[in-house]
């Protein structure tokens, strides 16, 4: 038997849809696996959330029976997973799920896949849950750290290396927000002067993260594709905008496809007045709002026990 954690996600970091993503260290799921004696995969316990328990229809054990496959095992296993976070939040809800089943599985089975060679795995259970191949929030949470995903196909992955210390605001006001209804609000063209800008905010983002330049971070994180037609499905979003920038954040967007938005802050920035700002704003509005306060995880999924 094994018990691994499993880190929550942040993904497109703004102007990245789809190529990157960041893990956060306060929330995430645990998962428990044990052997059984026959070929069967049984989900035993979800606590946290409504899933299904049919092994074809949950993305933990279709990520791992992927990996089963690659091996030409007929292993069993029992799956007990326990959630801390909402399905539907914006904090890769099903890639952590994935991410943690296939490597508790290769922990379990001694390792025959390194920790990189998973990906592959977990990705099978995120298609099945989003309806579309992406790996900005399985990639973190699996392999930790800020991941970018330079190619699909063949796939193609790479760490960047962050010089500033940075602490994450994680805003989720409780409406739930389903990936694949997401994206069909995405534009099908965009003008070249849009892309042309979003590449370059791209690049910046980058590099802003490895040299720690945060005013670079700041105006880099601008997402002008998914944004503008995102936000208007997010309670009270700009005001939750303008309250952490006129608090020094040096980043704020959308965390994957919403509700939940992101907030990275230095040791400039004014992070307690801003989760007193923005609670008081949802109670006013009688709605309710969870605020998470976390730090980037370097590790990504973690044996526990």
């Amino acid at each position: 038997m094994i018990k691994v954690f499993a880190p929550a996600s942040v993904a497109n970091i703004g102007c990245g849809y789809d190529t990157m993503g960041f893990a956060v260290t306060e929330i995430g799921e645990e998962i428990q696996v044990t052997k059984r004696p026959d070929d069967k995969l049984v989900i035993n316990e979800i606590v946290g959330a409504d899933l299904s328990y049919n092994p074809e229809q949950n993305v933990a054990t279709i990520a791992i029976q992927s990996l089963l496959d690659a091996l030409r095992t007929t292993q069993g296993f029992d799956i007990s997973i326990h959630k801390f976070f909402k399905p539907g939040s914006g904090l890769g809800s099903s890639a952590s799920s994935a991410a943690g089943a296939v490597f508790a599985v290769n922990e379990l089975l001694n390792r025959p896949f390194k920790r990189e060679e998973l990906l592959q795995f977990a990705l099978e259970g995120e298609a099945f849950a989003s309806s579309s191949y992406h790996a900005d929030n399985v990639a973190p949470s699996l392999l930790g750290g800020v991941q970018v995903i330079r190619s699909y196909n063949p796939l193609d992955v790479f760490r960047v290396e962050m010089k500033s210390k940075l602490e994450v605001l994680l805003i989720f006001p409780d409406v739930e927000v389903k990936t694949a209804e997401s994206k069909k609000l995405l534009p099908t063209n965009i003008s070249m002067q849009t892309a042309r800008n979003q590449w370059g905010n791209v690049a910046g983002l980058i590099h802003a993260f490895h040299i720690g330049d945060n005013k670079l971070l700041r105006s880099s994180i601008m997402d002008l594709i998914a944004e503008p037609v995102r936000k208007s499905a997010i309670p009270k979003y700009e005001e939750v905008k303008r309250i952490v920038l006129q608090h020094g954040s040096v980043g704020f967007n959308i965390s994957g496809s919403g509700p939940s938005m992101f907030a990275l802050f230095d040791l400039d920035g004014d992070i307690e007045q801003s989760i007193d700002d923005i609670s008081g704003l949802y109670q006013d509005c009688d709605f309710d709002c969870k605020i998470y306060r976390s730090k980037i995880d370097l590790v990504g999924c973690k044996v526990i026990s």
